[in-house]
C-alpha cells in the first residue's frame, strides 16, 4: 500500500511579490518532492501570475477571500478546508496569518507552526503590548515557532515567552546560482533609461510602502546630489517595485528637480539582472525581520547600504560587509552612499566579503535542509510519520497550477 506524503499547507495573508512569500516559493521547489506534498493558503488572495513561480504541477493555491476584520468569522470555512485536505503540518506566517492555527488545531492538524519573519507599519519595533498579547493568546495553539532572525527569537522568548526550545532559528537563504557577480563589470539593465558611460546607478528593490521608507531614499538621493557636485552630475537612482507612495515618491524627486534621474522600474522579474546593473544597493526599511533583498544583493556582489533595523545587523557587519545607518536619517543615509561613490576600492571589499559571507552561511540548500529537521521532529514529537528517505532538495522546472478559490 502507498502512502501519500505529508501534506504542509502554507497560510500567509497575502500571496504575491515579496521576501516572506518568494521564501514559500524557493521552500516548495527545493523540497524533496517525493517526501513531501504541498499548499498556499492566502487569506485573502492569490497573484496567480505570482503563483506560476511554483515549479510543481501538484501544489494548490486557495484564496479564502477574507473580509476586513477578525478571522474568527472564517474559521468555519477554514476547519472545513483542513477537515477537507488533511494536512500533517500547518505552517502559518506572521502576526496576520497567526489566527488561523485555531481552526486547524480543531480540525486535528497534528502539527501547528508559526513563523515570525519581521514586523509591519502598526509595530514597525515589536513594541505594542497589544500584539505581543494576541501572539501569547495563540501560543497553545503552536507546536513550534520558527524566527527568521536572531533578534525575533529573542523577541518570542523574551517578549511573549516562548520557551527557546520550542523556537527554531533560520535565515533565509539566497539562490547563489542566479544572484551571482557580473564577471565583467556592470551590466546594462534591459529598459533602464541610464545608458551613458561613467553614470553610477543607485537602486533598491522592494514594496513601496511606508514600513519601507522609499521616501527616505528619495530625500537621500536629492541630499546626496548636494553633498557632491560629481554625485549631482554622475548618480542616478533606480526604484524596483510598486506600491501605495510611488506618487508621492515622485512628486519628492520632481519638486527637488532630480525626476529625470530617477528611473522607477515597477515590478520586475528579472531583479538578478537588476542586481547586476546596478553600484550600490540601498535598503531605507523601517523594519526588518531577514531581508531577502539584502543577501541578494551581497550575493550579487554589491555593496549594500541599509539601516540599522530587525535582522539586518546579523546580515552586515558594518565596515566590512557593508553599511549600516540609522532609519529614518537621509542625511546619514546620502553620507554612506556618497562613501561608497567616492571610495571604489573600499565598495569592491566590502562588495567581495559580502558575497563570501553569503556562500558560506546564507545557502538555499540550508535553509531548506534546516526547514525539513523542523518539520521532521515536529511530526516525530507528535508521534505522526516522518516521510522515509534521504532525499536531497529538488531543482525541479514544473509549471505550477492557477490559484483556486477557498470552498
Amino acid at each position: 500500500m502507498t502512502t501519500s506524503p505529508p501534506l504542509i499547507i502554507h497560510v500567509v495573508f497575502r500571496f504575491g511579490i515579496g521576501g516572506l512569500e518568494n521564501g514559500i516559493v524557493n521552500l516548495i521547489n527545493r523540497m524533496p518532492a517525493q517526501r513531501w506534498r504541498h499548499a498556499v493558503l492566502a487569506l485573502t488572495e492569490v497573484s496567480a501570475d505570482f503563483a506560476q513561480r511554483i515549479e510543481r504541477p501538484d501544489v494548490r493555491c486557495i484564496a479564502l477571500g477574507k473580509k476586513d476584520g477578525h478571522l474568527v468569522r472564517d474559521y468555519p470555512r477554514l476547519y472545513r478546508l483542513f477537515k477537507q485536505l488533511g494536512p500533517a503540518v500547518v505552517h502559518t506566517r506572521n502576526l496576520a496569518a497567526l489566527e488561523a492555527v485555531v481552526p486547524a488545531w480543531a480540525a486535528g492538524v497534528p502539527v501547528r507552526i508559526h513563523g515570525e519573519h519581521g514586523w509591519d507599519m502598526q509595530d514597525p519595533g515589536g513594541k505594542r503590548r497589544r500584539y505581543r498579547h494576541v501572539r501569547r493568546i495563540y501560543r497553545p495553539f503552536v507546536n513550534r515557532y520558527i524566527a527568521l532572525s536572531r533578534h525575533l527569537e529573542d523577541y518570542l522568548e523574551q517578549q511573549v515567552g516562548i520557551p527557546s526550545e520550542r523556537i527554531a532559528q533560520i535565515y533565509n537563504g539566497v539562490e547563489t546560482v542566479r544572484f551571482r557577480p557580473s564577471r565583467e563589470g556592470r551590466s546594462a539593465i534591459p529598459g533602464c533609461p541610464f545608458q551613458e558611460p561613467g553614470l553610477w546607478l543607485m537602486g533598491t528593490v522592494g514594496r513601496m510602502e511606508e514600513i519601507k521608507d522609499p521616501l527616505n531614499l528619495a530625500h537621500a538621493f536629492v541630499r546626496a546630489r548636494a553633498l557632491d557636485s560629481a554625485a549631482a552630475r554622475r548618480m542616478r537612482l533606480i526604484f524596483v517595485g510598486d506600491g501605495v507612495l510611488r506618487a508621492d515618491v515622485r512628486e519628492v524627486c520632481e519638486r527637488a528637480g532630480v525626476q529625470d534621474h530617477v528611473w522607477f522600474a515597477g515590478e520586475r522579474d528579472d531583479i538578478p539582472d537588476i542586481m547586476r546593473g546596478l553600484d550600490c544597493f540601498v535598503l531605507p526599511s523601517l523594519a526588518e525581520g531577514v531581508s531577502n533583498t539584502i543577501l541578494e544583493a551581497m550575493a550579487s556582489g554589491l555593496p549594500v547600504v541599509a539601516t540599522q533595523v530587525g535582522g539586518n545587523s546579523e546580515l552586515i557587519e558594518s565596515g566590512m560587509t557593508g553599511t549600516l545607518v540609522p532609519p529614518a536619517n537621509s542625511d546619514a543615509l546620502a553620507r554612506a552612499v556618497v562613501g561608497y561613490f567616492n571610495d571604489r576600492s573600499t565598495a569592491r571589499r566590502h562588495a567581495k566579503a559580502a558575497s563570501r559571507v553569503v556562500d558560506a552561511r546564507y545557502s538555499l540548500t540550508r535553509m531548506v535542509s534546516d526547514y525539513v529537521n523542523v518539520y521532521e521532529r515536529a511530526l516525530a514529537a507528535v508521534g505522526s510519520p516522518v516521510p522515509p528517505g534521504d532525499g536531497e532538495p529538488s531543482d525541479g522546472h514544473l509549471r505550477a497550477p492557477g490559484a483556486q478559490t477557498a470552498p
